[in-house]
């Protein structure tokens, strides 16, 4: 019977996380997920079990979560799902087990001060690593909710974190109380005042912030070309740069800034060094001389040549049996009518899909493991973010590709640099009609609260869209419909207190984390010696 009350609990928690994430979730059970299986924690200890218990038990409801939030990725590739899912499950049981440790050598309040350091350093931590996979980071869990969250622009989904948290162990704090016959006053009054106040100051910050009237017209393309069937083999660059250039008759005028096209538009692989050859290139350098106005932001396929004696990036591969070597790009291109190209190399890569993890370390066997589309290897990335400006500076456009939205800090290094609004550009449709496109959108909506700019999103698949400096959505495009998109868009360039100073609370958590560890090792290696007595 205890053994079925266990896994009862264990399996709660992992169904509560499931069913309050987006798109169709209710955020409403996020403040209580955590309850039953810290509850759970806490009746293991008291029974003397032994820690691996929770362990056990903790992976249980991350598996569940991490399946039934993110079982989508299977539509892209089956295997890399399996290694997404129990790899990120063992992460966060790991951290769960961690505190578990540091509870019971130390006791209540020390213990649950780790669990928010812990897991708060765990989430900093997977922003970062190699293999970043930070989808299920719980600030993210508000994405539906955006005009709860407008307090983001000081704190960054890390705020959002520390609020579910405290909010789980206050309740859980107020139940433990409730059944021992202690007083629930103040308990009650702490969790209305943490749970209700971000809410409603988050209220008066969405209906009082007023955008400055700094127009940008632009026209966004989504082709809807096949990502499986055309996008990389059907389809020839030119026959689907034709078909995006068709979809903006009747749209373009004088008066547009910007167009903006997806993810990987240009499929032709273009040497960095001769863009000046590419027929597609060409063809739009000739709707530029009819719209000298006119800036196109678009995806590319590129490649880069290592001159001979230059440093080799840790991704640079071979040409055959030569001595030469060259790096292969997912691009962003800016052109205009005087000729100017700027360009950026994403550099938030899909792990095991983009990038094999550390790729200086496992470098030779990479190319068994990652196909991309007739170029084996881990794609080239660039050292610092970059915006793209027009000639006259007016504006300047953040070109986020495609997975690089789902990093605040990362995204806020663009309006760092001067973007003073975002485009993402993305190819949702490896995953299908799922969640996961839906959820990638949200998640594009908090970016704009944090940095309180504009975005324009430009799909191949999924939903292209406009996207206010409030995180609200409009002009949205169907799923797997071809469109384009006529709107306009302002500009701004105040900096939030969050992209100035990034994640600082997961930063702050990670020194809290290694002070906790330091403290333990600490005591352990100070601690008086007990002798038996002869």
């Amino acid at each position: 019977m205890r053994l079925m009350r266990n896994f009862a609990l264990s399996i709660f928690t992992g169904l509560l996380l499931s069913f309050s994430w987006p798109v169709d979730g209710f955020f409403q059970l996020i403040f209580i997920a955590w309850v039953p299986l810290l509850w759970l924690e806490t009746d293991l200890k008291t029974e003397n079990k032994p820690r691996i218990a929770f362990l056990f038990y903790s992976l249980l409801s991350m598996l569940i979560w991490n399946v039934l939030a993110t079982w989508w990725i299977k539509n892209a590739s089956f295997g890399g799902a399996l290694m997404a899912i129990v790899a990120n499950s063992l992460l966060m049981s790991s951290v769960l087990y961690f505190f578990h440790i540091v509870k019971t050598k130390k006791g209540e309040r020390y213990g649950y001060f780790s669990l928010i350091a812990f897991w708060m350093s765990f989430e900093y931590i997977h922003l970062r690593w190699d293999i970043t996979w930070p989808w299920l980071n719980l600030g993210n869990v508000f994405a539906n909710q955006i005009e709860l969250i407008q307090w983001y622009e000081y704190t960054g989904t890390f705020g959002g974190t520390l609020w579910v948290l405290i909010c789980n162990l206050l309740i859980l704090k107020l139940v433990k109380f409730k059944v021992s016959g202690k007083p629930v006053r103040s308990t009650i009054i702490s969790l209305a005042l943490i749970l209700l106040f971000p809410m409603l100051y988050s209220l008066m910050l969405f209906h009082q912030y007023k955008e400055e009237q700094r127009p940008v017209n632009v026209v966004i393309v989504q082709p809807n070309i096949d990502p499986y069937n055309e996008k990389f083999s059907g389809l020839t660059s030119t026959q689907q740069l034709i078909k995006l250039i068709e979809l903006t008759n009747g749209k373009l005028d004088q008066k547009t800034n910007y167009l903006v096209g997806p993810e990987t538009a240009l499929v032709e692989y273009l040497w960095e060094d001769r863009l000046n050859e590419s027929s597609d290139l060409k063809y739009l350098d000739s709707l530029l001389h009819v719209y000298p106005n006119l800036n196109i932001l678009i995806g590319a396929s590129t490649l880069k040549v290592f001159m001979p004696g230059e440093q080799l990036s840790a991704t640079a591969r071979k040409f055959g049996n030569t001595e030469q070597y060259y790096d292969s790009y997912n691009t962003a291109l800016q052109l205009d009518h005087k000729g100017n190209i700027q360009i950026y190399h994403k550099s938030k890569l899909v792990p095991g899909v983009e990038k094999m993890p550390w790729p200086a370390v496992f470098k030779y066997i990479e190319k068994f493991a990652i196909d991309l589309g007739g170029i084996s290897g881990s794609l080239g990335m660039q050292e610092e973010r970059e915006a793209f400006f027009t000639n006259d500076r007016k504006y300047a456009a953040g070109p986020i590709v495609c997975y690089e939205s789902v990093y605040g800090e990362y995204v806020g290094e663009y309006v760092k640099k001067g973007a003073n609004f975002l485009s993402i550009i993305t190819n949702d449709g490896w995953w299908g009609d799922t969640p996961g496109y839906k959820q990638h959108l949200k998640y594009g909506a908090i970016r704009a609260v944090e940095t309180r700019r504009s975005i324009v999103r430009a799909a191949n698949t999924g939903i292209s869209c406009i996207i206010n400096q409030r995180g609200e959505i409009s002009n949205t495009t169907s799923w797997w419909t071809d469109d384009a998109i006529k709107a306009t868009i302002n500009v701004n360039d105040k900096i939030t207190l969050y992209t100035r100073f990034g994640d600082y609370l997961g930063l702050m958590a990670v020194y809290f984390s290694i002070a906790i560890i330091a403290g333990m090792i600490l005591t352990k290696f100070t601690a008086p010696k007990k002798y038996a007595s002869i």
